[in-house]
């Protein structure tokens, strides 16, 4: 009896072992907002090798802490083949892992070697998004990639250091904005096959990510084409200050275009609602498109990976995204 005793309390240990790892892991990306849960497919779906050429550069000295950029260069067709370039930032979940793995949370953690290599090969399916789409969604997303093939982006991850939350965020943003637009693009544009052209270059991130896309790019606003944000970590009162940016951005670059994306169980839907509406008011459009989807690692690797990919090969040429 003993024994059995003891059989039975090392199975329940192990029980609540697996509940408390299965709620860390399904956390969403910011550490203080309500945690999520993953489906299966995400939990138990193998990553896919990259295709395409990685480059990892480090910088151990900046203004912002050491940086760590990953870099995603697609496999050129002939020798003069350029593409548009996206600086992609990350969530708050990996800023916690440090500029070494976290610079890696769009190629590992939010599976986009998956997503490049099903770009390749569309139709794209529900099991693509993990679930987190519409038929008409779908419909249309196939349709449009029918008509236009996806051709490929040169994807610029840097490590997005968690400094940016509280009062006075551009000044927290400031440091960031100019690395990437002082020290990084530079380097991109030398020693990639990179358009070289400000308009041919989008910034865009998730979560904590999307908050540092949004303000990085109003800071800089000539260096980019397209400034745009995935479920971006602000409150509804920050709205009308990021408005004010935004229409001083495009009065300073006329051509700049703007994209918000949120989803269904965003818990920054509201506040993204919010901040489009007082782009609108300010006179800039903010290209607003709510998804399906809750606010989570599954919607990194369904919804929000396709989303942003898509969107920038198309716009950062010129040409529009539904």
């Amino acid at each position: 009896m003993q024994g059995l005793r003891l059989l039975l309390l090392l199975l329940l240990s192990l029980a609540l072992d697996s509940c408390r790892c299965s709620r860390a892991v399904s956390s969403a990306d910011d550490s203080s907002a309500p945690s999520t849960t993953l489906t299966p497919t995400a939990s138990t779906e193998l990553p896919v090798r990259l295709n395409a050429r990685e480059l990892v550069w480090d910088y151990p000295n900046t203004d912002v802490g050491p940086m760590r950029v990953v870099v995603v260069v697609p496999e050129r067709h002939d020798p003069d083949q350029r593409f548009p370039v996206l600086v992609a930032m990350h969530g708050h979940g990996e800023s916690l892992k440090g500029p070494e793995r976290g610079a890696r949370g769009w190629v590992d953690d939010y599976w986009m070697p998956r997503a490049l290599k099903r770009l390749e090969e569309p139709p794209l399916t529900r099991r693509d998004f993990l679930g987190m789409i519409s038929s008409d969604r779908l419909q249309t997303v196939n349709a449009a990639l029918e008509r236009e093939p996806y051709r490929g982006l040169v994807v610029v991850c840097p490590y997005t250091p968690d400094r940016l939350a509280g009062d006075l965020p551009f000044e927290r943003a400031e440091p960031l904005a100019n690395f990437l637009v002082d020290d990084l693009l530079p380097r991109v544009r030398r020693e990639t096959p990179a358009l070289q052209e400000p308009e041919a270059t989008g910034i865009d991130g998730v979560s904590l990510g999307g908050r540092a896309s949004l303000l990085a790019g109003l800071l800089r606003p000539d260096e980019f084409g397209v400034i745009a944000a995935l479920q971006p970590a602000f409150d509804a009162r920050e709205a009308s200050g990021l408005a004010e940016r935004a229409q001083q951005a495009i009065r300073r670059n006329p051509q700049l275009r703007f994209r918000l994306v949120t989803s269904s169980r965003d818990y920054y839907l509201a506040s993204t609602r919010e901040i489009a509406r007082e782009f609108r008011a300010a006179g800039v459009e903010p290209n607003l498109l709510v998804v399906e989807g809750n606010h989570s690692y599954d919607f990194n690797r369904g919804p929000g990976v396709y989303e942003m990919l898509i969107f920038h090969d198309r716009s950062l040429r010129g040409k529009d995204w539904p």
